[in-house]
This record gives C-alpha cells, structure tokens and sequence, in this order.
C-alpha cells in the first residue's frame, strides 16, 4: 500500500478486478471498499483487450507493474481511481504511468497524487531509467499534472492501441 495525502493505493488483487470488470455486485466485499461510480468504465471500454483480461487471470496475487493500484480516498472510504503502468520496466528500463480519475472526484488534485505515488514506487526500482505518459493532443488537466511531477513533452507520436498522443517522458534519476 501507498499513502499519500488523500488517497490510499492498494495494489489491485487479480479477483477483485475481475469482479469490477464481471461482477461489479461483488467488488466492494472482495475489496473491501466501495467503488465510485465511474470506476468499472475505465476498465470495461472498447479500449479494453481481451489479451488485458488474460493476464488478469493468469495472476495469482496482485502485481503492481501489470495490475496497478485502487485509489482509495482516505476520508470517504471510497475507490474513486486506479492507477498504474503499463508493465515492468522495459529492456531499456522504460516504464510507462497511466492514472484515472472518476468525474465526481476530478479537479482535486488526485490525479497528481497518483502520478507522484507512481514515479516514487517506480523510483525505487534500480531498473527504470525513464519513466513516460500520453495525453491528448491539446492541453489538458493531465499535461498540468505530469508538468507537476516532472515530466516533459516530447511531441506526438502514434500508439498502436491509442492513436495520435502527446508523449512526456521523465529521467529515471531521482530529484
């Protein structure tokens, strides 16, 4: 678990996110927390592989690096996000952040939480080497949050699985 200000980040446990994808009636007595409205959608879109779905069930404990973490808010008792990274760090040491916030908990400073919560516990790790996010193409409440925490913007580039995007990039090195 990581503590920040206002959020708590418990490690994602394969059955629990299996049971907000499949069975959302049983997510908050897996997890013991309530999830906010809004959560299932990140992880049941379009965008949503089946090979994602595989490699929750091939899980038998929770992994941060391929399962992330629930934001749990501190005073609500809540799961009002989910954060992570997309993998262990690369062959080069890359890892890239990714972080999610339901609207009704947006614009309070969570997201940037998370996203510091990420490269610290990324950090901390002698693999990585740098650390990298994609946002939209436009400015936007996620290019303050990664200005925030460090990141630079790198230009556009395409993402097999997203499209055109905005790639920021941070030195592994810690400040």
């Amino acid at each position: 678990m990581i503590e920040t200000e206002n959020l708590l980040l418990m490690p994602h446990a394969p059955d629990h996110l299996l049971a907000l994808i499949e069975r959302p009636d049983e997510y908050e007595e897996l997890a013991g927390f309530p999830a906010a409205a809004g959560l299932r959608d990140f992880f049941v879109s379009d965008e949503v592989s089946q090979a994602f779905l595989d490699s929750i069930r091939a899980l038998d404990d929770a992994d941060p690096w391929h399962l992330g973490f629930a934001a749990v808010h501190r005073d609500e008792r809540i799961v009002v996000g989910s954060c992570g990274f997309k993998g262990p760090p690369d062959a080069d040491g890359m890892v890239e952040i990714a972080y999610g916030v339901v609207p009704k908990f947006q614009r309070r400073g969570y997201a940037t939480e998370m996203a510091k919560a990420l490269v610290d516990y990324a950090l901390q790790d002698a693999r990585v080497r740098l650390l990298r996010a994609h946002t939209l193409r436009e400015p936007n409440p996620s290019t303050k949050v990664l200005k925030k925490c460090g990141f630079a913007f790198k230009g556009e580039v395409v993402e097999p699985d997203d499209g055109p995007v905005w790639r920021w990039e941070r030195n592994g090195a810690l400040d």
